[in-house]
């Protein structure tokens, strides 16, 4: 959904050939419509993407020179950028995310010597990497709080033993990409700091929190001991990742990346599309976030004009261009409502619909929104029009079940 049209696939595998097909139909609907809120990486093909690399990389680095191997090359200039970007001395390039978490928080376990790592029981590392934690690194995780937000400081200074390193995810993606004002994001690491604690920045997406804090990238991220980046979220890229700090850790994490089987031995198309991404979307992060709160607002009318029920949009001014919105439907019912839509106008406001929220009430479905550069073509009066469209494919569906 977010990503890709598909990222939340990871948390219910599709097994068997009706599944397979059932997401060949909703991929192919999803290429095929003309008005969209966002078009994820993962919906170009490889010729598109191959034809993009070739004409479109020269622009962010030389495709003359030699290819990158173990890590040198191209892959060392996304390291300096990204180290520049963010404000910090180094960075290492990583694989996957999931990787650059695990090894900067097994880092910070052995520089502190305490192996207990405080973070958001919704965190990527909870919901997401099947207890790597725990199974690879030998961790093991607290909650400071429950709630659908991310922790106060007073919740970090109540912890009741102690942590090495504290971890904080920019947005709260399973909450809703939810923040924290500037403020209290401040109180929270001087919290951590109190306890003798690291801090770490899961920043998948910390390119999109830059208007909601009112700061800079280097402002927000020198909050932080290590920030880790992602290249495809928010970026559009093909993969990868970057974990950045100081240059000893760093040093540190690259050997541990090796001992993960992370040391590729070519990854220039990742670094090429992680330089496209750092150079075409980065810049205009802003203005999805600016135009999220537009679309937002057009499918509280909508709804409203459809005269559903009960619905949310979470937040109702969202925080990033990323948000969430709920149903009191079958997600199945809300999946199939979006397919058609799709198939008969060529438009999409939503994708997968899943049961349940981690933020929300029970009995409801849940969907990720995301704006970007094909959402801005969207007004609110669109939006709404196409939500009260929408809702007629529901009840269509509805009827058939």
């Amino acid at each position: 959904m977010t990503d890709d049209g598909e990222s939340t696939e990871r948390q219910k595998p599709g097994g068997g050939e009706e599944g397979q097909e059932q997401r060949q139909r909703r991929i192919a609907a999803w290429r095929g419509a003309d008005r969209v809120l966002a078009r994820g990486s993962a919906e170009g093909t490889p010729a598109e993407w191959l034809r993009v690399l070739a004409e479109e990389g020269p622009s962010v680095y030389d495709l003359e020179g030699a290819v990158d191997l173990y890590g040198d090359g191209v892959v060392e200039h996304l390291e300096r950028r990204v180290a520049e970007l963010l404000g910090f001395p180094a960075a290492a390039f990583f694989p996957t995310g999931t990787m650059a978490q695990q090894v900067a928080l097994r880092c910070w376990a052995g520089r502190t010597g305490n192996p207990v790592v405080a973070l958001h029981p919704l965190a990527h590392p909870e919901v997401h990497e099947r207890g790597a934690l725990g199974a690879v690194s030998g961790l093991r995780t607290v909650h400071p709080t429950r709630e659908g937000r991310l922790p106060t400081a007073d919740e970090v200074r109540g912890v009741e033993e102690p942590f090495g390193t504290l971890m904080v995810e920019l947005p709260l993606r399973d909450a809703g990409f939810v923040l924290p004002t500037w403020d209290e994001l401040e109180e929270v690491v001087e919290a951590a700091r109190e306890r003798d604690a690291l801090v770490h920045f899961d920043g998948a997406r910390l390119w999109e929190t830059t208007v909601h804090f009112g700061r800079g990238l280097p402002e927000i991220a020198e909050l932080a001991d290590s920030v880790y980046v992602s290249f495809y979220k928010s970026l559009g890229g093909l993969s990868g990742a970057a974990l950045v700090g100081p240059e000893s850790f760093v040093e540190e994490a690259r050997a541990w990346r090796h001992r993960y089987g992370g040391s590729v031995f070519q990854q220039h198309p990742a670094a090429v599309a992680a330089l496209l991404g750092l150079a075409r979307e980065l810049p205009r992060l802003p203005s999805y976030v600016a135009h999220a709160a537009v679309v937002a607002a057009g499918l509280r009318k909508g709804f409203e004009a459809a005269a559903v029920p009960w619905s949310r949009v979470h937040p109702e001014v969202p925080h990033t261009h990323e948000f969430q919105v709920w149903l009191p439907y079958a997600p199945e019912v809300l999946t199939e409502a979006a397919v058609r839509q799709a198939e008969a106008t060529g438009r999409v406001l939503f994708r997968r619909w899943f049961a349940g929220s981690a933020a929300g009430p029970p009995g409801v479905a849940v969907t990720e929104v995301t704006v970007a550069a094909p959402g801005l073509e969207w007004t609110a009066d669109e939006v709404g029009e196409a939500v009260v469209d929408f809702m007629g494919y529901v009840r269509q569906v509805e009827r058939e079940d």
